[in-house]
């Protein structure tokens, strides 16, 4: 039997050690890293040279680099698939709903039953008493000397209840190293069973499941928050689209008005060839030329920087940021006129907003503390119970056969008080926690209001652009008829090209409002639907968290 036991506290050690083992990847490998000096301490000049305008030309692609598409033509719907698929600020939001289910997944397991094992060699010197011999000395009299091999293992098994299980079989071998004594060695073992649970201060479910609550309003709060970053990343991924679409509107207004002053100057040159008009006049509409090239250079530049954003927040494969394929949106703005109704809006807001959910998570946590740290004001009362039978032997078989037979069996009942004087940090701890549940609320109260705020602030803004349309519009055709009579009254020698040309400018300005007014049209339903926590589009958005492969099981 002895062999037995050794064997399956033997197995039990190695279960646990192995199971506690794990092999991490080389990415989480310890490893330190001290930063060069020169990195800390050195700033490092920039120095530039001279262009080679046909060698940067020339310049091709590195031949291990997949050329990048030289177009690529998208829908606000794709922009909105891309977005979901490849946003890096939207891959990092999506690792902290599984951190927080990791986070709660733990706090879950904090009454898992654990197994316990231990080992002792000991060796002991008693100097027993002293007794005076009639010289008036003293000698020692009783010292003994042992040798001790104790070994144990057992279950602990914490309790939701706030107590705790334990099981332990002890088994111990002792040897009298003093020749004369009668059994050496002789064995003990014993088997205890015992019980602790408070019966007042961290006593009952609600008190001891208050740390998982906490875990699940964290990894609520978590989830919440990745909504909030969906619904922002494709809110700014719709921006960044209609940006992009007026300055690809912008600069073929600009291109458009090169080219009507191109014509103006071949006007010029033809009537001043038939001595209809002035030498000055072809000055006049080259240097008009000349304005209108610099607006298409200032265009471009801005659809440079357009697209930049867009490929940014897209982050498509092949397509960065650094490539030069020309993006070119291919939904249109069609604007329609919506009726607003202020109270639905400022109600879906409430409903939808992920700031008053939080906020209300937060509350539920605050709660929660509170009655956790009323439960902490409590005396500390604990009721312990053990039960243990006792086995001894000259051999380990005898001492195991008296175990399991239970001749003698001994009970131990008690109860243990401990009470703080005063209790001062348990009642500051929660009067704190009421003071930060009632901020809370303030702060939810504010909330409401400012999203109230927000959410009449953005109708009126749409119902403005909305009017900034027809008023644009009607303001672009008066303005290109005006330029179309400008040039009529130019080849009848009434104008100059100054009049034409300055008919042409305000043409292209009322042309570029006429284009904000749509886009900035678009881009206000976008903050609308922030506002109200929704997102534009006939389809509902269901994102996933991302949960890595990892060698921790």
């Amino acid at each position: 039997m002895n062999k037995i036991i050794r064997c399956r506290m033997i197995i039990g050690c190695a279960v646990v050690f192995l199971g506690g083992c794990a092999s991490l990847d080389k990415e989480d490998q310890f490893y330190e890293y001290q930063a060069p000096r020169e990195k800390l301490q050195t700033v490092e000049s920039l120095e530039l040279k001279p262009a080679n305008t046909r060698a940067a030309t020339e310049q091709k692609a590195e031949p291990n680099t997949p050329a990048a598409p030289e177009k690529w033509l998208v829908s606000i719907e794709q922009c909105r698939a891309e977005t979901l698929k490849n946003n890096l600020e939207l891959q990092v939001q999506l690792y902290a709903p599984t951190a927080a289910q990791a986070a709660l997944d733990a706090e879950e397991a904090k009454f898992e039953a654990a197994f316990v094992a231990n080992t002792a060699v000991s060796r002991t010197d008693y100097p027993g008493r002293l007794v005076e011999v009639g010289d008036g000395s003293y000698v020692g009299s009783g010292s003994s000397q042992y040798r001790n091999i104790d070994a144990g293992m057992g279950v602990q098994m914490p309790l939701r209840t706030g107590g705790e299980l334990q099981f332990n079989l002890a088994d111990s071998r002792d040897k009298n190293l003093q020749s004369g004594s009668l059994f050496s060695p002789w064995y003990e073992t014993g088997f205890t069973f015992s019980v602790s649970q408070p019966l007042l201060k961290n006593a009952g479910t609600r008190a001891n499941m208050h740390s998982i609550r906490l875990a699940r309003y964290n990894k609520q709060i978590a989830d919440n928050s990745t909504k909030l970053e969906v619904i922002r990343v494709l809110a700014a991924a719709d921006r960044a689209y209609w940006r992009l679409y007026a300055a690809r509107r912008q600069l073929d207004v600009r291109q458009k008005q090169y080219e009507l002053a191109q014509a103006q100057l071949d006007r010029a040159k033809r009537l001043v060839a038939a001595g209809q008009q002035s030498d000055v006049e072809v000055l006049r509409a080259e240097a008009g030329l000349a304005s209108q090239l610099a607006s298409i250079i200032a265009a471009e530049n801005e659809l440079r920087s357009r697209q930049r954003e867009f490929k940014r927040t897209l982050d498509k494969p092949g397509v960065d940021i650094e490539t030069p394929t020309i993006v070119i949106p291919q939904t249109e703005a069609d604007p329609v006129y919506y009726e607003l109704d202020k109270n639905k809006l400022i109600a879906l807001a409430e409903e939808n907003r992920a700031e008053l959910l939080d906020l209300e998570l937060q509350i539920a946590s605050r709660i929660s503390t509170i009655d956790y740290l009323n439960n902490q004001m409590l005396p500390l009362v604990t009721l312990d119970y053990r039960y243990n039978v006792p086995g001894i032997g000259v051999t380990r078989d005898d001492a195991y056969d008296m175990l399991n037979e239970k001749n003698y069996e001994n009970h131990r009942i008690g109860v243990s008080l401990w009470v703080p004087l005063g209790n001062e940090a348990a009642k500051n701890r929660l009067r704190q926690a009421m003071i930060l549940k009632r901020q809370t609320l303030a702060s939810k109260e504010n909330r409401k209001l400012l999203i109230k705020q927000e959410v009449l602030a953005t109708v009126d803004q749409v119902e403005t652009n909305w009017q900034q349309i027809m008023a644009s519009r009607q303001n672009a055709i008066l303005e290109g008829r005006v330029y179309e009579a400008e040039v009529r009254q130019f080849e009848q020698g009434l104008r100059t090209s100054t009049d034409v040309l300055d008919a042409l400018t305000r043409l292209a300005v009322a042309q570029s409002s006429e284009i904000k007014a749509l886009t900035d049209y678009q881009i206000s339903l976008v903050d609308l639907a922030y506002a109200t926590g929704t997102l534009l589009g006939a389809g509902k958005i269901q994102w996933e968290p991302i949960t890595p492969v990892l060698p921790v099981n």
